[in-house]
């Protein structure tokens, strides 16, 4: 079998805009071509309210400011996976600016299993349809005149994509910050071996390779962060750094894993995001309303 290999561009830095949420502690992106104004938005976040049942878009409106503010032109509204802990800002940011919704074609795999946990009918459909753009391992794709790839990077879900626009990756939940480790693989179709190697498919690009996190939880009282670099991974991670083995990785995550709660927001996310963060359809009255699958996960 002859391995995936991917185009590096070190010499193009796109300029990278953050936007950092409170409430998951997940970070969201614009990520602008030096060269235009085109720009992609990746793993951006729509506000629930989940006591009140109450959804916003005060997240999603501060990327939209700033867009319009910088005259910028979204062309992709990238989903690194399926998040079960925020739910997707992708649709509504897509009625306001335009682009095109994309993630990995494993969701799929991810729409047929929760499918079944939330006893979905036989109307949602399951082929990854509600996407506009279902990435493969190795695709490439432009954000103005910068050449992006995506890299297939399961383990933490199966249809995790690591995204690679010039000399910076976006890499999901799939690593955290060298002190905050890795990501669970517990969620159905998560598995930690798969991880171990995926992680090293993101450490094999360059060292100078900037990373940027999905989420930062702040390890020992830290403040936030979600930038650092191939080379700072390697040296450091405190679950993946050079000479871990993946046998000692695998038995570090399923420990760990074992211990943590599911996140509080799992319900109303997977079910939003395997929509490409669509609220699930309306009933005969008009109302629209997310399941609760009693002892289904």
């Amino acid at each position: 079998m002859t391995e995936t290999t991917y185009p590096i561009d070190p010499t193009t830095r796109p300029e990278v805009t953050a936007f950092f949420d409170p409430q998951t502690n997940t970070i969201s992106y614009v990520v602008k071509d030096p060269a235009s104004t085109a720009c992609a938005v990746v793993d951006s976040v729509m506000d629930i309210d989940y006591a009140a049942g109450r959804i916003s878009f005060e997240s999603a409106d501060r990327i939209i400011d700033f867009v319009r503010e910088n005259g910028l032109t979204v062309e992709w509204l990238i989903e690194t996976h399926v998040h079960a802990d925020h739910l997707s800002g992708a649709p509504y940011i897509q009625g306001k600016l335009g682009g095109r919704i994309g993630i990995g074609e494993n969701i799929r795999i991810v729409q047929d299993t929760f499918g079944k946990v939330f006893n979905e009918g036989t109307e949602f459909q399951r082929d990854g349809s509600q996407f506009d753009h279902l990435f493969r391992d190795g695709d490439t794709y432009t954000v103005g005149g910068m050449t992006c790839f995506a890299m297939h990077t399961p383990g933490h879900t199966p249809a995790c994509m690591t995204h690679v626009m010039g000399n910076a990756a976006f890499v999901g939940d799939t690593l955290f910050m060298p002190d905050g480790g890795t990501a669970r693989a517990d969620f159905p179709g998560g598995d930690a071996h798969e991880l171990f190697r995926s992680i090293h498919k993101v450490l094999a690009l360059p060292d100078e390779t900037r990373l940027f996190m999905c989420h930062d939880y702040g390890p020992n009282g830290r403040e936030i962060r979600w930038e650092t670099t191939v080379g700072e991974e390697r040296k450091h991670n405190i679950h993946v750094r050079d000479g871990v083995t993946e046998e000692e990785f695998v038995a570090m995550r399923q420990a760990r894993d074992a211990t943590l709660d599911m996140p509080k927001l799992i319900i109303p996310s997977i079910q939003v995001n395997m929509r490409a963060g669509k609220l699930p359809p309306k009933d005969e009255s008009g109302r629209t309303f997310l399941k609760v699958p009693v002892n289904g996960l």
